[in-house]
């Protein structure tokens, strides 16, 4: 953990603020929030229910949190912040890149509340679109919230065993498991659990053996035990 938290510190900047104007600051933004607030209730109150279950595609993956109403949603995710800082500013701050993709590495994240904003990030919402395809019924919508709610904090991450997927699973259906990892466990065993790789395996094993004339016992049964092991898992 000790080189993890030496990277954080080189890709996240400290910033040094004037306690005064961090407090200026601070009313502004409670000020404006203030001000805001009835908008953001009403316009996103309209839109979702509480305990939905909302969904942002991305690039590469699919984000996914719970939503609490007034225009907040819990959504877990990686984050090193709370590992190197105890600053809860910092810490409520939007995760930046450099946060999620250590807080990835660590294998730390949180279950955080951020607003409908910050948590699209600018993409499209979908709305309970797995109510769809899981074999269970989605629980009350309260009940819903009211676990997101208690597991806000720190929790161990891990991008194929608990993921926000699994959190919001969790949450709405009462099961722990992730279409996303499954799939990605699918699509793994095609490329590698194949007939085509058994068979390039155990060529380059027996060229690797004649290269190196390393025919010993132990050699030669690894070059033939590694085919053959993923010839039948294929």
């Amino acid at each position: 953990m000790f080189p993890l938290q030496l990277l954080a510190l080189l890709f996240i900047s400290t910033p040094s603020h004037d306690p005064k104007e961090k407090g200026r600051k601070k009313e502004r933004e409670e000020e404006a929030d203030g001000g805001r607030g009835e908008r953001m209730k009403s316009k996103y109150d309209l839109m979702f229910r509480r305990g939905d279950l909302l969904e942002v595609p991305r690039t590469l993956f699919t984000h996914f949190g719970i939503y609490l109403g007034a225009g907040r949603v819990a959504h877990f995710i990686p984050d090193i912040m709370p590992v190197v800082s105890s600053n809860q500013c910092r810490i409520k701050q939007m995760v930046t890149n450099s946060r999620l993709l250590l807080g990835v590495l660590a294998k730390c994240g949180s279950v955080r509340v951020d607003s409908v904003e910050d948590f699209a990030y600018g993409s499209e919402i979908l709305i309970n679109t797995t109510d769809k395809v899981c074999s269970r019924p989605a629980l009350r919508g309260e009940e819903v919230a009211v676990r997101a709610e208690k597991l806000r904090g720190d929790v161990s991450y891990s991008l194929l065993w608990y993921n926000c997927e699994h959190f919001v699973m969790y949450c709405r259906y009462g099961t722990v498991v992730s279409f996303q990892t499954f799939q990605f466990c699918k699509t793994v065993r095609k490329l590698l659990l194949s007939r085509r790789v058994a068979k390039v395996t155990a060529v380059l094993g027996a060229c690797l053996l004649l290269y190196l004339r390393a025919v010993s016992t132990y050699a030669t049964l690894l070059a033939v035990l590694l085919p053959f092991l993923i010839w039948m898992a294929s």
